[in-house]
């Protein structure tokens, strides 16, 4: 008897052809890469927040501004630094003399698409100005709240491999963050391909050849679309059923709290409607385990010791429990 697909209920046709631009575009300039190029895009329609770790050279930076630029709204880069003050990333007061006030003079956090390049480099005074704008949305400053404008999405970049000078996300921090996503070397014929482009490239900045593709009112056009993506009653309980598994495992020191579960559902149903469907299916929800939960669990300092990693714990978690057919 062959597999029941159930017909499709939304039309996500302009949402896929929009992805495929976004991709195209990206594509341009960056060479492989397409796991992290499409959680990418699942963030933006999920409305998350992105946390990009690989060693120096892998292009973590260049592709975040890539994929910006290839939406037409506004875009700012911070670059952390040990002394970075909360005031140079939020705003400040400053005094008008006509007018003889105080006035708030909005900081570079102010935009849609903000690069965090090296967010471990500033101490925890300036990552806790982060909280309130990434989980809420507003910034408050003396007394008064400000709204940020929509689409509104924060993608830090940090390095796993130097630690001089550099200050551990607290988990209140990493949380806020939708995906982790580890970047890794390129495979060779990749690393060839990079070469021949280099060779090839008579311009010194590859970024100009990118172009806006997507708007910020089709971004969130999209986003009420994947909110309308169908998720069955079993695959709910599934991913419960992981996250809890995450409490109560005995590697782990910290497991996953249910913004990590939200997280997941989100995920999982932005990653369908990239593929094309408005219902998730288990696959969706396996692909974007190790993304969503591995900042947000803890290994004991015994299995840290062993050299096991999170996401070897999350393998075997998932590996345990039946998926729902």
């Amino acid at each position: 008897m062959e597999n029941f697909i159930p017909p499709m209920r939304t039309d996500l046709s302009a949402l896929n052809a929009s992805v495929e631009k976004i991709k195209a575009e990206i594509g341009k300039v960056i060479v492989g890469q397409h796991s992290m190029i499409e959680l990418l895009i699942a963030a933006i329609l999920a409305d998350g927040h992105v946390l990009i770790e690989g060693v120096p050279g892998v292009a973590k930076t260049l592709t975040a501004k890539l994929l910006a630029k290839t939406i037409d709204s506004g875009f700012s880069r911070i670059q952390f630094t040990p002394d970075l003050m909360p005031s140079d990333v939020l705003g400040t007061s400053v005094f008008n003399p006509q007018s003889g006030n105080f006035q708030f003079r909005r900081g570079p956090i102010f935009s849609n698409i903000v690069l965090i390049d090296e967010i471990n480099r500033s101490p925890a005074k300036t990552q806790a100005a982060l909280f309130e704008v990434m989980e809420e949305r507003q910034v408050t400053y003396d007394g008064s709240t400000y709204i940020m404008e929509k689409p509104f999405m924060v993608l830090a970049t940090q390095n796993p491999v130097e630690h001089e000078g550099t200050y551990r996300l607290p988990e209140a921090q990493l949380d806020r963050f939708l995906f982790k996503i580890d970047v890794h070397y390129p495979a060779l014929e990749e690393e060839i391909r990079i070469l021949q482009n280099h060779q090839q490239s008579k311009n010194n900045q590859p970024a100009e050849q990118v172009k806006a593709v997507i708007t910020a009112s089709e971004i969130e056009h999209y986003r009420s679309l994947v909110k309308d993506v169908h998720i069955e009653e079993k695959l709910i309980e599934y991913i419960a059923r992981i996250v809890q598994e995450t409490r109560n495992n005995k590697s782990l020191f910290l497991g996953g709290s249910p913004r990590a579960s939200v997280s997941l559902m989100n995920a999982a149903k932005a990653l369908a409607a990239i593929r094309g469907r408005d219902f998730v299916t288990p696959d969706d929800v396996l692909e974007v385990v190790p993304p969503v939960l591995r900042h947000r669990i803890i290994l004991t300092p015994e299995k840290e010791m062993e050299g096991i990693t999170n996401d070897d714990v999350l393998q075997q978690i998932v590996a345990k429990i039946e998926v729902p057919r």
